[in-house]
């Protein structure tokens, strides 16, 4: 009798929507940690928070797996190595567990190795574990697997970013020399400029999600980062955050994007 393949196979997605930094949440054991007040951790969501990715980015499709970071990058950052030696952000005070805000000023006390093994326990580890897990399912089942990394990004550069003097485009497109194709680069580039946006390749951010155990050994995985500049979709960031008419313009490009993969 032949074998039966199971279903969850056969429904296995291929792309991955990879979503970190839309949520503003601060669970209510970590808040203690913080040393600033609420109005001022408040200011602070407002102005690195990927306000609205998880919409953006959110596609209804069986092709498609949707995967957002439960919490706020404040709490612990999915985006970040979790060894700051290899982190350049961490210099910033931003590595996997942020001690600094934005304009580089004290934002945590610092914490011990065992509250920075339970963060990441309980947030970090599961969230990589389940990239993985989604892109393993997608080479088993497909060979091939997709990552869009959704982000968002401030029009003018904050004090903590590395890049002061780069381009502030519409769209950036940060990719990897292993992991992102030439023809999805140029796909994406050309269905965001076709709309009227412009776009830049890896600036003012460059790199893009992969997970480490397929990191420069398997290019069945293709990866990009999508950065919208708030300025194209928020009527006022980080002043006035709601959403223009712009916002339902990108999404409906990105439901395009995945439509022409599927």
């Amino acid at each position: 009798m032949e074998k039966m393949m199971d279903t969850k196979q056969l429904a296995a997605p291929w792309i991955i929507m990879h979503i970190p930094h839309s949520s503003r949440i601060i669970p209510v054991d970590v808040r203690p940690q913080f040393i600033v007040d609420d109005s001022v951790l408040n200011a602070e969501l407002d102005i690195l928070t990927d306000h609205y990715t998880d919409e953006l980015f959110t596609i209804d499709n069986p092709s498609v797996a949707n995967l957002k970071f439960p919490v706020s990058r404040f709490v612990v950052d999915p985006e970040r190595f979790d060894n700051d030696s290899q982190e350049p952000m961490a210099k910033q005070g931003q590595g996997v567990i942020y001690t600094h805000r934005t304009n580089l000023k004290p934002l945590r006390d610092p914490i011990s190795e065992a509250q920075r093994t339970a963060l990441l326990d309980q947030y970090y580890r599961p969230h990589h574990q389940q990239l993985e897990t989604y892109v393993n399912d997608a080479l088993s089942v497909h060979g091939k697997a997709l990552i869009i990394d959704g982000h968002s990004f401030p029009s003018n550069p904050l004090a903590v970013d590395l890049n002061q003097t780069g381009l502030r485009p519409d769209i950036c497109l940060g990719t990897d020399s292993f992991h992102t194709s030439q023809a999805l680069i140029e796909e994406c580039s050309e269905l965001f400029s076709n709309a009227g946006f412009s776009v830049e390749v890896n600036s003012p951010y460059t790199g893009t999600m992969v997970p480490l155990k397929y990191y420069g050994v398997d290019d069945r995985v293709n990866s990009i980062l999508i950065e919208v500049n708030r300025r194209v979709y928020l009527k006022n960031e980080p002043v006035d955050l709601t959403r223009t008419a712009n916002f339902d313009i990108i999404k409906k490009l990105i439901y395009q994007l995945i439509r022409e993969n599927k």
